[in-house]
C-alpha cells in the first residue's frame, strides 16, 4: 500500500478532522474489518463447540473433570496475548507451523471456549432435576438425554451470555496485530505510521468497532427472541 499523505500538517495545530483523508483510507480499513469479522466468527464457532465438549467431559467422569478443570483454570488465568504468542512462536519449534490467521482463530477459539464451558455448565445445572429423572425413567441414553431433553432447555439460557462473549471477542481481536495479522487495528497502525497521522485512522477504527459491536448485540437479541419464541411453543 502506497503511503497516504494527510492533507493537513501534523501537530497540535493540525488536530482538525480531515474528511477527505478519512474517506481515502476507509476502503482499506473496511477490507481489514472484514478479516476481523471472519476471524472472530470462526473463533466464536470454535468456542461454541469447544465449550460444549469441555463441559460434557467435565460431567463424564471424575478424573476427566479434574483434568479438564485444571486446563480450564490454566487458560482462564493466563492472558490471551500470551496464548497467541505461544501458538505462533513456540509451536513451530515442534514442527507445527500455523499462519497468523490460523493462529488467531485457534487461540481465540480455545481461550473463549473455557468461558463458554462455564456458561454451558450453569445452563445445564439450571435444568430441573425432574427432567433428568424422567429421561432415565424412559430409558433414554446419555446422548438422547442431552440432545432431546437437556440442551434444548439450556440453549435459551446460553444465548445472552454467548452473545456477550461474541462482543468481547470482537474487542480482543486487535491483539492479533501482535502476530502481524492484517486485521483492522494492524492496518490502522500501518496507515498512521506511514502518514504520521493518527486522528483519522484511530477514529475510524473506533467507529467501525462500535458498529460491529452494535450489530453483534442486535443479532444476539434477534436470536434470543427466536429461540425464546420457539421454546415457548414447545
Amino acid at each position: 500500500m502506497q503511503p497516504l499523505a494527510p492533507a493537513h500538517p501534523v501537530g497540535i495545530s493540525g488536530m482538525s478532522f480531515d474528511w477527505s483523508f478519512a474517506l481515502g483510507i476507509l476502503p482499506a480499513l473496511l477490507r481489514a474489518a472484514l478479516i476481523t469479522v471472519v476471524v472472530t466468527i470462526l473463533s466464536f464457532g470454535l468456542a461454541l463447540v469447544g465449550g460444549l465438549v469441555l463441559v460434557l467431559l467435565r460431567r463424564a467422569h471424575p478424573i476427566a473433570s479434574r483434568i479438564v478443570g485444571g486446563v480450564v483454570e490454566f487458560i482462564r488465568n493466563t492472558p490471551l496475548l500470551v496464548q497467541i504468542l505461544f501458538l505462533y512462536l513456540v509451536l513451530p519449534e515442534h514442527g507445527i507451523v500455523l499462519t497468523s490467521f490460523q493462529t488467531g482463530v485457534l487461540a481465540m477459539g480455545i481461550h473463549y471456549s473455557v468461558y463458554l464451558s462455564e456458561v454451558y455448565r450453569a445452563a445445564i445445572d439450571a435444568v430441573p432435576r425432574g427432567q433428568w429423572e424422567a429421561a432415565r425413567a424412559l430409558n433414554f441414553t446419555t446422548f438422547s438425554t442431552y440432545a432431546y431433553v437437556v440442551l434444548p432447555q439450556a440453549v435459551p439460557v446460553v444465548v445472552p451470555s454467548a452473545g456477550n462473549i461474541l462482543v468481547y471477542m470482537f474487542k480482543d481481536s486487535p491483539l492479533l496485530a501482535a502476530i502481524s495479522l492484517v486485521e483492522l487495528v494492524f492496518t490502522a497502525q500501518n496507515i498512521a505510521a506511514e502518514t504520521f497521522n493518527y486522528l483519522e485512522p484511530m477514529t475510524l477504527v473506533g467507529l467501525i468497532f462500535l458498529a460491529m459491536g452494535l450489530a453483534s448485540a442486535q443479532l444476539v437479541r434477534m436470536v434470543e427472541r427466536h429461540v425464546g419464541s420457539r421454546w415457548m411453543k414447545r
